[in-house]
């Protein structure tokens, strides 16, 4: 297993001396008459937009984008879908088996074996990484480029957690708002740019600054390969006002401008017609209609282990047997099964490669790209319907709250791609199965570089204005159902896969009273 550490004292210095942000810096940097390079890739990841948000009404400026350039309309987030596993997924071309990052909140016991992180917090994977751990435990598009002699740049006015995952080891740049590596790059920004605007819902005036420090600091002073840039709307405001809500909606026109002001900026400054445009989410969003009591549930089984810490630990649908009792895995995954609010159950493949989990019912982690070292004995997906919410949107998941991510349904897993630029195709809508898990190595060829083989995403040379016809490109569609023992609890879970490469598209679970049926 290939595992990613922060780049050397040596490295940094040596990124430091080739970016002009590290001091002494002339104002402007680099301008696109000064860059040798033939084209370079601009990744624009609106955090939570969903693919029925991109209309000519909501969004005119993106849905302009993607009829001139490419639409991906079987784009997929990773599986959970939510925000720190899909930053991991896209900085690494890879699933959580691969890089190790399980989901919103994980569990370090080395660090805390007590209780899960939220790695929102940049400072809680610090803590990680002081423990000597790696953070990832794959390679990412970062080292590549910087093998390469090239850049990433991630620009970000989400959580500091998901912005340091996009690029741990500092192999480019990240100019956060609150934060920036190398330091001077952040001041430089805050002296051309002003104090960073305060929060709000929806968060147009710091996702606003976050687009001049890119046009104004972070383009022409890393002169970046590849540039992630990650808006925090229209997750902010949804999952306080839910999908559809006005103040959403105002949300979408909002990110619809700054994608507008970005391609003006490019044009003024001469860098749009080598630049590759891509804009997509890390996840979809359901509206919520309460979830399972999982610390009810988890009651009965609580008790300590022999160093006083809980046997039990739980969170984010990952649950933790520290133990491995294999009866207490069955119990609870029994009692998960027998709640409406449970959607999908996972546990580890029933043998090697199965599909099956080996606690009847469930499906296995394989299946889910999620059997890692740091995988727990249980997943679970909160259930999930088509029924429409207030705005006319369909979809809803049974979490707390008033809207969010993270199950297996399809309004979840589905996210937009758009994509329009030099080296892509034209006018054309594809229904080639991609994911976030493409970005990594699709950008690694374009830029003629090697993909790493720890990348398990594959090119989307459909997409690729010098790629394959992807009219021609098989799709095999696959089902596949499991039971628990008397029947009560039936799931099924569908993929699409190309080029052997599988995606998840959603999961279903049907459950029977048996005693009724009986009757």
């Amino acid at each position: 297993m290939q595992r990613s550490s922060p780049l050397p004292v040596g490295s940094l210095l040596l990124l430091c001396v080739a970016m002009t942000a590290c001091g002494g810096a002339s104002p402007g940097g680099r301008t696109a008459a000064e860059s040798d390079r033939d084209s370079r890739h601009l990744l624009i990841v609106l955090d939570g937009l969903r693919p029925d948000f991109v209309t000519p009404a909501l969004m005119p400026a993106l849905h302009a984008l993607g009829q001139r350039g490419v639409v991906m309309r079987s784009h997929h987030a990773v599986f959970p879908t939510v925000t720190r596993v899909n930053a991991s997924s896209i900085s690494t071309g890879a699933y959580p088996a691969a890089h190790g990052l399980m989901g919103n909140s994980v569990f370090f016991p080395d660090v805390d074996p007590g209780r899960f992180l939220n790695t929102s917090d940049r400072a809680n994977l610090l803590r990680v990484e002081e423990t000597a751990e790696p953070l990832l435990t794959a390679s990412t598009l970062g080292e590549s480029l910087m093998t390469a002699g090239e850049r990433l740049l991630v620009m970000s006015s989400g959580s500091s957690g998901s912005s340091y995952l996009l690029n741990h080891t500092a192999a480019g740049a990240i100019l956060h708002y609150d934060y920036s590596v190398p330091e001077a790059l952040h001041s430089r920004a805050l002296t051309e740019l002003g104090d960073v605007p305060e929060a709000s819902t929806p968060n147009h005036a710091r996702n606003r600054w976050i687009v001049d420090a890119f046009l104004e600091v972070g383009l022409p002073e890393v002169d970046p390969a590849v540039t992630v840039m990650w808006l925090s709307d229209p997750d902010t405001t949804a999952h306080q006002h839910g999908i559809g809500h006005p103040l959403t909606g105002e949300a979408l026109f909002r990110l619809d401008a700054e994608i507008q002001r970005l391609q003006d900026g490019l044009a003024e400054a001469g860098w749009l017609e080598t630049t590759n445009i891509w804009v997509t989410s890390d996840h979809g969003f359901s509206e919520h209609t309460g979830g399972v009591d999982l610390d009810g549930l988890l009651a009965v089984f609580a008790s300590t282990l022999d160093d006083g810490s809980p046997r039990i630990v739980a969170g984010a649908g990952a649950i933790y047997v520290r133990d491995d009792d294999q009866a207490t895995v069955s119990e609870i995954v029994s009692a998960l099964q027998r709640d409406d609010r449970v959607g999908a159950v996972f546990t580890r493949s029933a043998r090697p490669g199965a599909q099956e989990g080996w606690v009847p019912g469930t499906l296995s982690f394989d299946l889910a790209h999620w059997d890692h070292e740091r995988s727990a004995q249980i997943l679970y997906s909160p259930n999930w319907s088509d029924m429409v919410g207030e705005y006319g949107y369909p979809g809803t998941s049974a979490q707390g709250g008033v809207a969010g991510h993270g199950s297996s349904s399809p309004f979840d897993i589905h996210n937009p791609l758009v994509a329009a630029g030099p080296d892509l195709k034209t006018r054309v809508e594809i229904d080639v199965p991609s994911g976030n898990v493409d970005f990594a190595p699709t950008f690694l060829h374009v830029l003629g570089l090697e993909v790493p083989s720890s990348m398990q995403g594959r090119v989307l040379h459909g997409a690729l204005r010098d790629g394959s016809d992807p009219t021609v490109t098989a799709i095999e569609t696959m089902e596949v159902t499991v039971e628990n023992e008397d029947g009560s609890y039936v799931l099924t879970a569908v993929l699409s896969a190309v080029d052997g490469r599988s995606y998840l598209d959603y999961t279903t679970v049907e459950r029977h009273d048996l005693a009724v049926e009986r009757d």
